[in-house]
C-alpha cells in the first residue's frame, strides 16, 4: 500500500503513516499540477493540507487511489464530485484547529479592545502614548455569535472565562449545544442578536445562504461602538460594507482573519486605523497543524487498512449492506435530505416524513433516519449517523414526526418529505423503480421525474418558450454538457422546474449567470454520489 504525502506535514502525522504494517510513504511536496497528475495513479491515498489542489484534471485518471484526507477542515482545494464519481473517498480533521481558531478569536477581541498593534507600533516608533489608547474591558460586554458549531461553541466556552454575556444564533438551526444550554442565550433571528452585540463574531462556513450575510444594514444594527470580528471565512461579511460603516464611525472596530479573496486585495479595509488585520492564523498554531495531521493520518490508514471510515464528507453516515429490501429506500430518504437543505433558506424547525405503500409492511423507521442524516449533515458540527441522528436533530431544534398514509399516489410505495423553516418551507416526494431505482417524483409542487445523483443543477423559473434552450446554450457556451434533463411545470401558475444532470462541475460564475437571467427565480446546485442500489 502506497501513500503520498504532497504538503508539509507535522512529525507526528508521518511517524503514524510509517508505523503502518505494510506501508510505504513518500513524501513529495513541490509537485506541479502536471506532475501530480502524472504520478497520483500509483498511490491508494494521500494526505494534503491547503496548497495542493486536487481538480478535477488532476483527479481524471486516479489509478488505484481510494482515499484523500486533509489534514485540516476545509476541501474546498478537492474537486468533490469528481473525487466521489471516481469512488475517491474524501476525509478531513474537523477537530484539530478548532481551539486554536477560537483562542484567536478572543484574543482578536481583546486585541482590538486594548489597541494592542497600534500601541505597540508607536512604542516601538519611540512613542509614549498611555492617553490615546484608553480601551474596553469583556466583562460585563454581550458577545453575538453567529454559527454555534465546533468553532462558535468553543468561542463561547472561552468568552464565558472573561465574564462575558453571550447570545448566540445559527442560520441553519435553533438548538444549542447541550452543555452550554444554561448559559447561552438563543435568539430566533440575526437582527435580535445584532441589537445587542457588543462584539459580533461570525463562525458559519461559507455558502450561497451565508455569503454577504453580514452587510451594510445589519453593520448598522449593531450597538455604536460595537467590534467586529471575523476568524471564519471571508466573505461572509461584506468587506466594501465594513469599510463603509467604519467610515461612518459608528463601529469601533473590526479584527479581521480572513478575507474574501487571499492575499487580499482591500487595501482601504486592511489599511483603516480600526482594522486590526492579521494573514489567516487562525490555525497557525504548532499544536493544531499536529492535532490536524494526526488525525488525518489515522483516519487516511485505518480507512485504507479496512478498519474504520472516519471524517468522510463524501460518503454517508448509513450501513447499506445491513438493511436488506430497505435500502433503496433509506437512499432515496438520504438523498431527499440532502436535496432539501439545498433548497433551504433559513433555519429547521419542523420535519415531517410521510411513508405508503409495501414500506409501511417493514420496520421503515430508518428510512426516516437517513432523511435526518441526509438532512443535518452538511450543516451540524460533529457525526450524524443512524445511532444518533434524532438525537442530534432534538437537540438542534428540529422536530420530526413520522407517520404513514394508506395512499400512496399511484406508486408501490412512496417517501414524501416536508420540511418547515422560519423563513420557507420545501416538499419533496420519491419513490424506487423496479426495487433499484430511487428517483425524486414530486419537487415543491412541480412533477418530475429526477434521478438524484452525480452533478445536479435544479432551477425554478418562468415556465414560457426559450428558457430551456436559452438554459442550455449557456450551459453549451462554458462547455458544460447536459446528461439528462427532467421537466416539471405548473400551468395555472406560470412556473416550471427543470432538473439538470450535468458531465463536469458548474462554476460559480456560470450559476451566477443562470440566476441573472430575467426569467429565472432559482438556481441550485447540488452534488451527489453514484447510486449504490443499481443492482438488486
Amino acid at each position: 500500500m502506497k501513500i503520498l504525502v504532497s504538503d508539509k506535514l507535522a512529525d507526528e502525522g508521518l511517524r503514524i503513516l510509517r508505523a503502518e504494517p505494510g506501508v510505504e510513504v513518500d513524501v513529495k511536496t513541490d509537485l506541479a499540477p502536471d506532475q501530480l497528475k502524472a504520478v497520483i495513479g500509483q498511490y491508494d491515498g494521500i494526505c494534503i493540507r491547503s496548497a495542493t489542489k486536487l481538480s478535477a484534471d488532476v483527479l481524471a485518471n486516479p489509478g488505484k487511489l481510494r482515499a484523500i484526507a486533509r489534514a485540516g477542515v476545509g476541501v474546498d482545494n478537492v474537486d468533490l464530485p469528481t473525487a466521489t464519481r471516481r469512488g475517491i473517498v474524501v476525509m478531513n480533521a474537523p477537530d484539530g484547529n478548532t481551539i486554536s481558531t477560537a483562542e484567536l478569536t478572543v484574543g482578536l477581541m481583546i486585541a482590538a479592545s486594548r489597541h494592542m498593534a497600534p500601541a505597540c507600533a508607536g512604542l516601538k516608533a519611540g512613542r509614549w502614548e498611555r492617553k490615546s489608547f484608553m480601551g474596553r474591558q469583556l466583562a460585563e460586554k454581550t458577545v453575538g455569535i453567529v454559527g454555534l458549531g465546533r468553532v462558535g461553541t468553543a468561542v463561547a466556552k472561552r468568552a464565558l472565562a472573561f465574564g462575558t454575556k453571550i447570545i448566540g444564533y445559527d442560520p441553519f438551526v435553533a438548538g444549542a449545544p447541550p452543555d452550554l444550554a444554561r448559559q447561552i442565550r438563543l435568539v430566533d433571528s440575526l437582527d435580535d442578536l445584532l441589537k445587542e452585540a457588543d462584539y459580533l463574531t461570525v463562525h458559519t462556513p461559507l455558502d450561497d445562504q451565508t455569503r454577504g450575510l453580514i452587510g451594510k444594514k445589519e453593520l448598522e444594527r449593531l450597538p455604536k461602538g460595537a467590534f467586529v470580528i471575523n476568524a471564519a471565512r471571508g466573505g461572509i461579511i461584506d468587506e466594501a460594507a465594513l469599510l463603509e460603516v467604519l467610515n461612518a464611525g459608528h463601529l469601533a472596530g473590526a479584527a479581521l482573519d480572513v478575507y474574501a479573496t487571499e492575499p487580499p486585495d482591500c487595501r482601504a479595509l486592511l489599511e483603516h486605523p480600526k482594522v486590526l488585520c492579521l494573514p489567516h492564523l487562525g490555525a497557525s498554531t504548532y499544536d493544531a497543524q499536529q492535532n490536524v495531521a494526526i488525525d488525518a493520518c489515522r483516519n487516511l490508514v485505518d480507512y485504507l487498512a479496512g478498519r474504520e471510515l472516519r471524517g468522510a464528507v463524501n460518503v454517508p453516515a448509513i450501513d447499506f449492506a445491513t438493511l436488506g429490501a430497505l435500502r433503496p429506500y433509506v437512499e432515496l430518504g438520504h438523498r431527499m435530505g440532502v436535496l432539501l437543505t439545498t433548497l433551504m433558506r433559513g433555519r429547521l424547525k419542523r420535519l415531517e416524513v410521510t411513508l405508503a405503500g409495501d414500506i409501511t409492511d417493514a420496520p421503515y423507521s430508518p428510512i426516516t433516519t437517513g432523511v435526518v442524516i441526509g438532512l443535518l449533515e452538511r450543516i451540524v458540527p460533529g457525526p450524524v449517523n443512524m445511532v444518533n441522528a434524532l438525537v442530534v436533530a432534538r437537540e438542534n431544534g428540529l422536530d420530526v414526526s413520522e407517520r404513514t398514509d394508506p395512499d400512496t399516489r399511484g406508486y408501490a410505495s412512496s417517501v414524501r418529505v416536508t420540511i418547515e423553516g422560519d423563513r420557507e418551507s420545501h416538499a419533496v416526494h420519491g419513490t424506487v423503480f423496479h426495487r433499484n431505482y430511487p428517483r425524486v417524483t414530486l419537487l415543491d409542487g412541480f412533477e418530475i421525474e429526477l434521478a438524484p445523483e452525480g452533478d445536479l443543477v435544479v432551477t425554478f423559473h418562468e415556465d414560457r418558450p426559450g428558457v430551456i434552450g436559452e438554459v442550455g446554450t449557456t450551459l453549451g457556451r462554458h462547455r458544460i454538457n447536459i446528461a439528462s434533463m427532467a421537466c416539471g411545470r405548473k400551468v395555472e401558475t406560470q412556473e416550471a422546474c427543470l432538473g439538470l444532470t450535468l458531465d463536469s462541475v458548474p462554476s460559480a460564475a456560470v450559476l451566477d449567470e443562470l440566476r441573472g437571467k430575467t426569467f429565472m427565480k432559482h438556481v441550485h446546485y447540488i452534488s451527489l454520489p453514484p447510486l449504490v442500489s443499481q443492482s438488486a
